[in-house]
């Protein structure tokens, strides 16, 4: 999964930001600080940024990422909503500049938009069309049941769901469902991945679990 730096040190909104992305199929690791941020800089592909801070500002963290992890995409979330001070982040090395209080939508949308520039190796899932994007732009047309089951593994950011958990999150009741259509199901959905993506599609199974995603697919 695509992971994600959110640099915050209000609490209570850091923990609405983290679950609303987690929710949204990011991988967060969270920070309060510039000190608690720096050890995690190398670890992350993008870092949502505030930018007044208790030991420091935002901006000193974008230098630090500009200068020795230049790949990564930054956002920076602040109040400072002024056109220099907008400025000034971009010259700094931001990728983009969202000013608060945000909506989430508008910023889920944003990373999906940076992570299509700095991830194009990414597998995308479009949950309104229904459809699995492979890296090369190819699509699949998903089933219900087929969609279910990817939306649920987006959201364990690359953790297994259990068996249970899948059969669950399809409306069954788990004693009573045969896990034999679940075997099928996935098989039939590497098959027409294979055959019509060209690609394999990157669903383990883990034994005696359930299945888990091998690479990073985000949801459009």
């Amino acid at each position: 999964m695509a992971k994600l730096l959110l640099l915050e040190d209000e609490a209570e909104l850091r923990e609405e930001l983290a679950d609303f992305l987690r929710a949204r199929g990011w991988d967060v690791l969270e920070a309060g600080s510039v000190a608690q941020s720096l050890p995690l800089l190398a670890q992350v592909d993008m870092a949502v940024c505030d930018v007044m801070l208790p030991d420091g500002s935002g901006f000193d963290v974008v230098s630090c990422l500009r200068e020795h992890y230049p790949a990564c995409g930054v956002v920076l979330l602040t109040a400072l909503g002024t056109t220099q001070n907008m400025v000034a982040g971009l010259q700094q090395g931001a990728d983009h500049y969202l000013v608060k209080p945000v909506n989430l939508l508008q910023l889920d949308a944003t990373l999906h938009a940076l992570a299509r520039r700095l991830l194009p190796c990414s597998w995308q899932l479009n949950r309104a069309q229904r459809q699995l994007c492979a890296p090369d732009g190819s699509a699949l047309d998903l089933s219900v049941a087929e969609l279910q089951l990817l939306s649920l593994l987006v959201t364990r950011q690359g953790e297994a769901a259990s068996r249970r958990d899948i059969v669950e999150a399809f409306g069954y009741d788990w004693l009573d469902y045969d896990q034999r259509r679940l075997d099928t199901l996935v098989s039939r959905l590497r098959q027409r991945c294979k055959q019509e993506c060209g690609s394999e599609l990157p669903l383990k199974t883990v034994h005696r679990e359930g299945y888990a995603l091998t690479a990073c697919v985000m949801l459009a």
